[in-house]
């Protein structure tokens, strides 16, 4: 196996992004945003729309930037469930790394629903939480939940620190935290716990690196990009193609 060499400027750049998520993400949860399940999902009607799905769709002549800002600035306006959140804070993170003028220019009609994301964003999924840094993206599995709550089949989580994770919905807290209150919404008389899983997600950051530099054309041809499996309502399978 031939191991990656990344120059200075790539790791510096993936640092500077990380700690930007993990900014994301504690400004998110004071933003006042409010968890809601795809049915009672809402938004600021100046900058977006609400489809029938629950989703939220930029509106036409709506810069991205301004789109994704508003929901940090005006949270009280909005309420999503924790996929979405996932997609904001990254979307958000991104905008510091790469600057407004590149993310107006290769983030263009943005849709906020589940794990729907642009494909310059090219989240890439690792197997092995031993190697989970911060800023990237968990997810802990409640594989007994409710049936009648499937928004408690499991949350999506962005960590923090080494045991300090953000869910939308639930907070800033531990993982022993995230995964007692998961467990209060099993079935009755289960005993199967929640956990985390191995699954991590984060951006490629070589590839947005290369958006921040302008090296990169906005054309319709340009459209690597990868999904994940990490949801915590109706969950998704996406395929990725390179």
């Amino acid at each position: 196996m031939v191991k990656e060499v990344r120059s200075p400027d790539a790791l510096d750049f993936e640092r500077k992004m990380r700690e930007s998520i993990v900014e994301s993400a504690e400004a998110l949860n004071e933003s006042g945003v409010d968890f809601a399940t795809f049915d009672d999902s809402r938004c600021n009607p100046q900058f977006w729309t609400r489809t029938e799905i629950g989703g939220l769709q930029l509106n036409a002549g709506v810069e991205p930037t301004v789109g994704i800002k508003d929901i940090f600035r005006n949270g009280h306006l909005y309420a999503f469930e924790c996929a979405t959140a996932m997609v904001i804070v990254m979307y958000r993170a991104t905008i510091e790394a790469i600057g407004e003028e590149a993310f107006n220019q290769y983030f263009k009609d943005l849709f906020l629903w589940d794990w729907n994301y642009d494909e310059n964003l090219r989240l890439i999924t690792n197997y092995n939480k031993e190697l989970t840094q911060r800023g990237d993206v968990v997810y802990f599995k409640n594989p007994d939940h409710a049936p009648s709550k499937p928004e408690w089949q499991g949350e999506n989580a962005i960590k923090l620190e080494n045991d300090l994770f953000y869910g939308h919905g639930i907070g800033i807290t531990t993982g022993e935290i995230i995964i007692d209150s998961l467990n209060q919404e099993r079935v009755y008389g289960s005993d199967i716990s929640a956990y985390l899983t191995d699954e991590s997600v984060h951006p490629d950051f070589n590839y947005l690196q290369r958006l921040s530099a302008g090296t990169v054309l906005p054309a319709a041809n340009n459209r690597s990009y990868r999904y994940t499996v990490c949801s915590r309502i109706g969950s998704r399978n996406y395929i990725y193609k390179i």
